[in-house]
């Protein structure tokens, strides 16, 4: 179910920035070896024979743990993602709020909510999965998610 790889070669780049995040600082020169990745990205469908296979649970599909959220309102803590929602014009790109909105019931088999399907989606891209989400699925097809200098 794995598509062929491409092989990439390695190089040096300059990574980083002192814009927005501090923990991007120092811009910094980064040595890469060759490595692949997979010519497509992962589908609806390989997700759908992991989660299957191995009965996994996606973070969106998990409510948070209260006692992660002190304080938080319990209508808060409910399973979801966030899903965009394209803005009117331009748009201040300090405030993710403008184009971000929290949708419980959102997840990989549902990626705008409840009322939406990606049965009808077998060959497109996964979406609503998280870091963690990626990580278990290609360690489940044997393979690794690339590094951030990659």
């Amino acid at each position: 179910m794995l598509t062929d790889l491409v092989e990439l070669d390695g190089g040096s780049f300059r990574m980083g920035s002192t814009q927005f995040y501090p923990e991007e600082a120092p811009v910094h020169t980064v040595a890469v070896a060759p490595f692949a990745v997979e010519r497509h990205p992962v589908t609806n469908a390989q997700f759908s024979a992991f989660v299957a296979d191995t009965g996994y649970r996606t973070v969106a599909e998990q409510a948070p743990d209260a006692a992660l959220y002190p304080g938080a309102a319990p209508q808060d803590l409910v399973a979801g993602a966030l899903v965009f929602r394209a803005t009117d014009g331009p748009v201040d790109l300090r405030d993710w709020r403008q184009w971000w909105h929290w949708v419980p019931g959102a997840d990989w088999r549902h990626p705008f909510g409840p009322d939406s399907s990606v049965d009808d989606k077998p060959d497109h891209p996964v979406v609503q999965v998280c870091y963690a989400d990626a990580a278990a699925y290609a360690r489940w097809a044997g393979r690794r998610l690339p590094t951030e200098a990659e």
